[in-house]
């Protein structure tokens, strides 16, 4: 593969530490005494979910988040550090570029209405399937360093 500059690999490193970047801002703009002392993003989230226009989505989230938001609240946040950090550093880089494109979706499916949402989460969940099949943790990474996921 030619390119200017970088290689390749050196490119799809870029493109997931970007990624990584884009997860740790939206960990770092929450805001986390709201989510985890007053609820406020659960219960956000339970405000759309109960509009929802499908089923599912009502149902799933009055089984899995309603009866956990506290639990849940720390999961979503932490869930976003995570991956910001895991693919900052190409740690367990397969690992976090599926999670990344799992919270997407569900983010995509919770906020169907939301076209700007829309946007943002379809943008990352591609970004990550990239990143994922074209293996962007060859270059530039810990998993590279410690010779996994060769």
């Amino acid at each position: 593969m030619d390119t200017i500059w970088l290689t390749g690999a050196e490119w799809l490193a870029v493109l997931r530490i970007g990624l990584g970047l884009w997860w740790l801002e939206s960990w770092r703009h929450k805001d986390k005494k709201g989510w985890f002392e007053r609820g406020t993003g659960i219960a956000w989230a339970a405000d759309v979910a109960a509009k929802h226009k499908w089923n599912a989505v009502r149902s799933g989230f009055d089984t899995v988040v309603a009866p956990r938001p506290k639990t849940m609240a720390y999961v979503v946040v932490y869930a976003e550090l995570a991956l910001g950090l895991g693919l900052i550093a190409g740690f367990l880089t397969p690992i976090a570029l599926i999670g990344g494109v799992l919270l997407n979706l569900l983010y995509l499916v919770l906020m169907i209405h939301d076209w700007a949402e829309q946007g943002q989460n379809a943008m990352m969940a591609l970004i990550s399937l990239v990143a994922l099949f074209a293996m962007s943790w060859q270059s530039w990474s810990l998993d590279n360093a410690m010779g996994l996921f060769l």
